[in-house]
Protein backbone atom coordinates (compact mmCIF):
# COMPACT_ATOMS: atom_id res chain seq x y z
CA UNK A 1 0.00 0.00 0.00
CA UNK A 2 2.92 2.25 1.00
CA UNK A 3 4.59 1.35 -2.74
CA UNK A 4 1.09 2.49 -4.60
CA UNK A 5 0.59 5.51 -2.73
CA UNK A 6 4.34 7.11 -2.93
CA UNK A 7 3.94 5.75 -6.78
CA UNK A 8 0.91 8.05 -7.39
CA UNK A 9 2.17 10.54 -5.25
CA UNK A 10 5.58 10.42 -7.66
CA UNK A 11 3.11 10.50 -10.95
CA UNK A 12 1.20 13.71 -9.86
CA UNK A 13 4.52 15.49 -8.82
CA UNK A 14 5.74 14.19 -12.49
CA UNK A 15 2.55 15.52 -13.90
CA UNK A 16 3.12 18.96 -12.33
CA UNK A 17 6.81 19.59 -13.66
CA UNK A 18 5.53 18.58 -16.92
CA UNK A 19 2.53 21.18 -16.65
CA UNK A 20 5.13 23.42 -15.24
CA UNK A 21 7.49 22.99 -18.24
CA UNK A 22 5.35 23.45 -20.64
CA UNK A 23 4.30 26.46 -19.61
CA UNK A 24 1.10 25.62 -17.94
CA UNK A 25 0.30 25.94 -13.96
CA UNK A 26 -1.21 23.33 -11.50
CA UNK A 27 -2.00 25.93 -9.37
CA UNK A 28 -4.43 27.96 -11.98
CA UNK A 29 -2.38 31.17 -10.53
CA UNK A 30 -1.46 33.37 -12.61
CA UNK A 31 2.32 35.39 -12.24
CA UNK A 32 2.46 38.66 -11.45
CA UNK A 33 3.77 40.97 -14.23
CA UNK A 34 6.76 42.29 -13.45
CA UNK A 35 7.50 45.95 -10.70
CA UNK A 36 8.04 48.43 -13.22
CA UNK A 37 10.35 50.94 -11.12
CA UNK A 38 9.08 54.35 -12.29
CA UNK A 39 11.83 57.21 -12.53
CA UNK A 40 11.87 59.55 -9.67
CA UNK A 41 10.09 62.95 -9.93
CA UNK A 42 12.49 65.76 -10.62
CA UNK A 43 11.79 67.01 -7.25
CA UNK A 44 11.51 64.98 -3.99
CA UNK A 45 9.14 66.31 -1.29
CA UNK A 46 8.66 64.83 2.37
CA UNK A 47 5.36 65.08 4.43
CA UNK A 48 7.02 68.37 5.76
CA UNK A 49 6.94 70.11 2.96
CA UNK A 50 10.60 69.82 2.30
CA UNK A 51 11.35 70.51 -1.52
CA UNK A 52 14.58 68.66 -2.81
CA UNK A 53 15.73 68.34 -6.84
CA UNK A 54 16.68 65.04 -7.13
CA UNK A 55 19.86 66.37 -9.37
CA UNK A 56 20.29 63.21 -11.31
CA UNK A 57 16.69 63.24 -13.10
CA UNK A 58 17.09 66.90 -13.61
CA UNK A 59 20.19 66.30 -15.61
CA UNK A 60 18.39 63.84 -17.36
CA UNK A 61 15.63 66.32 -18.45
CA UNK A 62 17.92 69.17 -19.23
CA UNK A 63 19.67 66.87 -21.61
CA UNK A 64 16.70 65.63 -23.60
CA UNK A 65 15.56 69.98 -23.89
CA UNK A 66 17.37 71.09 -27.32
CA UNK A 67 19.78 74.02 -25.92
CA UNK A 68 17.86 77.76 -26.83
CA UNK A 69 19.82 80.81 -27.36
CA UNK A 70 19.81 82.90 -24.20
CA UNK A 71 19.01 86.46 -23.96
CA UNK A 72 20.65 89.04 -21.59
CA UNK A 73 17.77 89.34 -19.38
CA UNK A 74 17.70 85.47 -18.98
CA UNK A 75 20.67 85.61 -18.15
CA UNK A 76 20.53 88.28 -16.04
CA UNK A 77 17.84 86.04 -14.34
CA UNK A 78 19.75 83.00 -13.77
CA UNK A 79 22.88 85.22 -12.26
CA UNK A 80 20.47 86.86 -9.66
CA UNK A 81 18.89 83.48 -8.79
CA UNK A 82 21.53 81.82 -8.34
CA UNK A 83 23.27 84.17 -5.59
CA UNK A 84 19.24 84.36 -3.83
CA UNK A 85 19.12 80.62 -3.72
CA UNK A 86 22.49 81.13 -2.34
CA UNK A 87 20.78 83.61 0.14
CA UNK A 88 18.04 81.22 1.60
CA UNK A 89 20.30 78.98 2.03
CA UNK A 90 22.97 80.64 4.05
CA UNK A 91 20.52 82.51 6.10
CA UNK A 92 18.96 79.04 7.00
CA UNK A 93 22.13 77.90 8.06
CA UNK A 94 22.96 80.51 10.21
CA UNK A 95 19.76 80.57 11.85
CA UNK A 96 19.84 77.38 12.68
CA UNK A 97 23.13 78.24 14.49
CA UNK A 98 21.48 80.39 16.53
CA UNK A 99 17.97 78.82 16.95
CA UNK A 100 18.70 75.04 16.57
CA UNK A 101 15.18 74.83 15.11
CA UNK A 102 14.87 71.58 12.43
CA UNK A 103 12.47 73.82 9.89
CA UNK A 104 15.60 75.60 9.24
CA UNK A 105 17.68 72.15 9.27
CA UNK A 106 15.58 70.92 6.85
CA UNK A 107 15.05 73.73 4.46
CA UNK A 108 18.89 74.40 4.15
CA UNK A 109 19.59 71.21 2.63
CA UNK A 110 16.28 71.52 0.30
CA UNK A 111 18.04 75.20 -0.43
CA UNK A 112 21.59 73.54 -1.42
CA UNK A 113 20.03 71.88 -4.01
CA UNK A 114 18.10 74.58 -5.73
CA UNK A 115 21.09 76.21 -5.27
CA UNK A 116 23.06 73.07 -7.49
CA UNK A 117 20.11 73.62 -10.13
CA UNK A 118 20.38 76.79 -10.83
CA UNK A 119 24.63 76.17 -11.12
CA UNK A 120 23.22 73.71 -13.78
CA UNK A 121 21.67 76.25 -15.72
CA UNK A 122 24.75 78.64 -15.55
CA UNK A 123 26.96 75.64 -17.09
CA UNK A 124 24.54 74.58 -19.75
CA UNK A 125 24.66 78.06 -21.17
CA UNK A 126 28.40 78.96 -20.22
CA UNK A 127 27.87 81.69 -17.53
CA UNK A 128 30.21 82.23 -15.18
CA UNK A 129 28.93 81.08 -11.69
CA UNK A 130 28.96 84.46 -9.35
CA UNK A 131 29.49 82.54 -6.38
CA UNK A 132 32.72 80.57 -7.13
CA UNK A 133 34.40 80.12 -3.83
CA UNK A 134 32.33 83.10 -2.38
CA UNK A 135 31.73 81.87 1.58
CA UNK A 136 28.86 81.70 2.81
CA UNK A 137 27.29 84.97 3.76
CA UNK A 138 29.54 86.50 0.69
CA UNK A 139 27.32 87.21 -2.24
CA UNK A 140 28.49 89.43 -5.22
CA UNK A 141 25.66 90.97 -5.74
CA UNK A 142 25.31 94.33 -3.47
CA UNK A 143 21.65 94.08 -3.17
CA UNK A 144 21.77 90.68 -1.96
CA UNK A 145 24.74 91.57 0.15
CA UNK A 146 22.54 94.10 2.10
CA UNK A 147 19.96 91.59 2.25
CA UNK A 148 21.44 88.75 3.89
CA UNK A 149 23.14 91.19 6.28
CA UNK A 150 19.95 92.72 6.76
CA UNK A 151 17.74 89.26 7.42
CA UNK A 152 20.58 88.29 9.52
CA UNK A 153 19.99 90.60 12.03
CA UNK A 154 16.25 90.49 12.24
CA UNK A 155 16.05 86.62 12.55
CA UNK A 156 19.03 87.42 15.37
CA UNK A 157 16.16 88.79 17.76
CA UNK A 158 14.04 86.14 18.63
CA UNK A 159 12.96 82.56 17.18
CA UNK A 160 10.05 83.48 16.38
CA UNK A 161 11.60 86.62 14.15
CA UNK A 162 13.81 83.68 12.50
CA UNK A 163 10.75 82.10 11.71
CA UNK A 164 9.14 85.39 10.36
CA UNK A 165 12.69 86.08 8.35
CA UNK A 166 12.25 82.47 6.75
CA UNK A 167 8.60 83.04 5.55
CA UNK A 168 9.54 86.48 4.03
CA UNK A 169 12.68 84.68 2.19
CA UNK A 170 10.44 82.76 0.31
CA UNK A 171 8.29 85.47 -0.50
CA UNK A 172 10.80 87.45 -2.11
CA UNK A 173 11.93 84.43 -3.71
CA UNK A 174 8.12 83.75 -5.67
CA UNK A 175 8.25 87.34 -6.17
CA UNK A 176 11.51 87.46 -8.02
CA UNK A 177 11.20 84.36 -9.96
CA UNK A 178 8.00 85.04 -11.28
CA UNK A 179 9.45 88.29 -12.46
CA UNK A 180 12.11 86.79 -13.97
CA UNK A 181 10.14 84.07 -15.72
CA UNK A 182 8.76 86.94 -17.88
CA UNK A 183 11.28 87.70 -19.48
CA UNK A 184 12.00 84.29 -20.65
CA UNK A 185 11.43 83.73 -24.52
CA UNK A 186 10.93 79.63 -25.05
CA UNK A 187 13.30 78.05 -23.36
CA UNK A 188 11.55 75.30 -21.64
CA UNK A 189 15.08 74.31 -19.13
CA UNK A 190 14.78 77.24 -17.58
CA UNK A 191 10.69 77.30 -17.38
CA UNK A 192 11.09 73.60 -16.33
CA UNK A 193 13.76 75.26 -13.12
CA UNK A 194 11.60 78.47 -12.40
CA UNK A 195 8.77 76.53 -12.43
CA UNK A 196 9.85 73.86 -9.95
CA UNK A 197 11.82 76.28 -7.62
CA UNK A 198 8.10 78.39 -7.28
CA UNK A 199 6.56 75.39 -6.20
CA UNK A 200 9.30 74.64 -3.37
CA UNK A 201 8.92 78.19 -2.00
CA UNK A 202 5.39 77.19 -1.87
CA UNK A 203 6.30 74.29 -0.02
CA UNK A 204 8.66 76.05 2.52
CA UNK A 205 6.58 79.28 2.97
CA UNK A 206 3.76 76.87 4.31
CA UNK A 207 6.36 75.28 6.18
CA UNK A 208 7.33 77.87 7.92
CA UNK A 209 3.79 79.07 8.55
CA UNK A 210 2.86 76.34 9.85
CA UNK A 211 6.13 76.92 12.38
CA UNK A 212 4.66 80.12 13.61
CA UNK A 213 1.64 79.14 14.31
CA UNK A 214 3.31 76.38 16.67
CA UNK A 215 4.40 79.40 18.69
CA UNK A 216 1.01 81.02 18.34
CA UNK A 217 1.83 83.51 15.60
CA UNK A 218 -0.41 84.10 12.91
CA UNK A 219 1.75 85.26 9.96
CA UNK A 220 0.64 88.23 7.61
CA UNK A 221 2.42 88.24 3.91
CA UNK A 222 4.94 91.29 3.10
CA UNK A 223 5.35 90.94 -0.02
CA UNK A 224 2.79 88.84 -1.61
CA UNK A 225 -1.03 90.21 -2.12
CA UNK A 226 -3.25 89.00 0.41
CA UNK A 227 -5.11 87.11 -2.23
CA UNK A 228 -2.52 85.43 -3.29
CA UNK A 229 -0.82 84.40 0.08
CA UNK A 230 -4.42 82.83 0.96
CA UNK A 231 -4.53 80.90 -1.88
CA UNK A 232 -0.95 79.13 -1.26
CA UNK A 233 -1.53 78.67 2.34
CA UNK A 234 -5.29 77.23 1.78
CA UNK A 235 -3.60 74.50 -0.83
CA UNK A 236 -2.07 71.08 0.44
CA UNK A 237 1.80 70.62 -0.12
CA UNK A 238 2.97 70.52 -3.91
CA UNK A 239 4.36 67.30 -4.64
CA UNK A 240 5.73 65.94 -7.85
CA UNK A 241 7.35 67.76 -10.92
CA UNK A 242 6.18 69.92 -13.86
Amino acid sequence: MKTRVGKTLFLLFASGLALTACGGSSSGVTPAPPVQNNPPEIIDVDADGNTNFNMDRLRDELAAIPLGTITAAEEDGLLYMREEEKLAHDVYVELNRLWQHNTFANISLSELTHTEAMLLLLDRYSITDPVGLNAAGVFTDPTLQGLYDLLVALGSASLIDALMVGAEIEEIDLIDIQTWLVDVEGNDDIVMVYENLMKGSRNHLRAFVRALERQNVVYQPQHLSQDDYDEIINSPTETGSL
